[in-house]
């Protein structure tokens, strides 16, 4: 997919709300924790804190914007893996 095609997808809610970045890191390190294919709703449950509907799907449009996850038929999936330069330096320990 090109760069051109790619477009965050715009939601018709009566007053969009905008995702803090905690809110963001929070629901990507839930589904990326998980490791297996989950549905909005089950994924609302497992999230630590509440976050409201269009909250979200603000989130999940962004991550799947930027390439960190699939979504398909409202299931996510985490698909990002890293490729850290630091990784390959000899005698470089990452931890």
């Amino acid at each position: 997919m090109s760069p051109e095609t790619l477009e965050i997808r715009k939601r018709n809610y009566s007053e969009q709300r905008s995702p803090t970045l905690n809110t963001v890191l929070m629901v990507e390190n839930t589904i990326m924790k998980v490791g297996e294919v989950l549905t909005i709703g089950k994924l609302k449950r497992m999230l630590p804190k509440q976050v409201m509907h269009q909250t979200l799907m603000g989130v999940i449009d962004y991550l799947e914007y930027s390439g960190k996850i699939i979504v398909y038929e409202d299931k996510v999936l985490w698909a990002f893996k890293p490729q850290s330069k630091l990784k390959k330096i000899e005698g470089l320990i990452v931890r």
